[in-house]
């Protein structure tokens, strides 16, 4: 019965902040329009000067566009779960008779959900500009747990920061440093291109192995080592933000 009451009040607090994404101009835009910017720039106003080569340019970069979705999305889990805390919400849940735990899954969830759709969207639309991925089942399989991986991990980054920001603009700034990541990577242009200092610090960061393994997987020629090191970096700082989100949000709400 107990988890029964969990999961329908975490299903309420689901149905909740996705009124709230949809009915939000700013995050379709942010979320969904900008990727989608994002990757007709590149494929065809850059593409044609990066050379990737026999790899077509929009088979390199659709890799880079999902985490960049991703990475974007997240963000305004920070900012609603900000709203929540310092406009006194949570406060007021915490008064009524639902599962605490309810209120943070219920923003995560939203977020696993919200990023599904707006990264299956810039999927489709990249179909339409040319993409042809070459990975089977497994593959595709593979390619999921990644992004799973690393939406949770990104995700309850988002919650610290929500948590811990003295206002719903601050809360977001967390973004800058994975924009940052994901730039500085081989997200857009191979890292051969790069000089050596930046070359070492995009090789040696963990988006780039995270984007090469979805990359490879989709190409049809797997990169085991990228696979296993991309899963192990999303997992790593999932758990590390998972429990530094918990221990906040006891303190918070205590």
């Amino acid at each position: 019965m107990m988890m029964r009451n969990k999961w329908s009040d975490m299903v309420v607090m689901l149905g909740r902040n996705m009124r709230h994404a949809f009915r939000s101009v700013d995050t379709i835009i942010t979320t969904i329009a900008m990727p989608l910017m994002m990757m007709l720039l590149f494929v065809y106003v850059f593409g044609g000067s990066i050379d990737t080569g026999s790899e077509d340019y929009i088979n390199y970069v659709v890799p880079g566009i999902m985490f960049l979705c991703i990475a974007l999305g997240t963000t305004y889990t920070a900012v609603r779960l900000n709203n929540d805390v310092t406009k006194g919400i949570i406060d007021r849940f915490h008064s009524m008779p639902i599962a605490k735990s309810s209120i943070l899954t219920g923003h995560v969830v939203t977020s696993i959900v919200f990023n599904l759709i707006s990264t299956l969207f810039i999927v489709l639309i990249a179909f339409i500009l040319g993409f042809r991925p070459e990975a089977g089942f497994v593959g595709w399989l593979v390619i999921i747990l990644i992004l799973l991986l690393f939406t949770l991990a990104m995700t309850w980054i988002a919650v610290v920061s929500g948590l811990l920001a003295k206002s719903a603009e601050g809360s977001g700034t967390f973004s800058y440093l994975v924009l940052m990541l994901l730039f500085v990577s081989s997200a857009f242009t191979p890292t051969d291109s790069m000089n050596n200092v930046v070359r070492a610090f995009a090789e040696n960061q963990p988006m780039t192995p995270i984007i090469e393994s979805v990359r490879s997987l989709l190409v049809g020629n797997v990169n085991t080592g990228d696979v296993w090191t991309a899963i192990a970096w999303c997992a790593g700082i999932f758990l590390v933000a998972w429990v530094a989100a918990i221990q906040i949000y006891k303190h918070r709400t205590a």
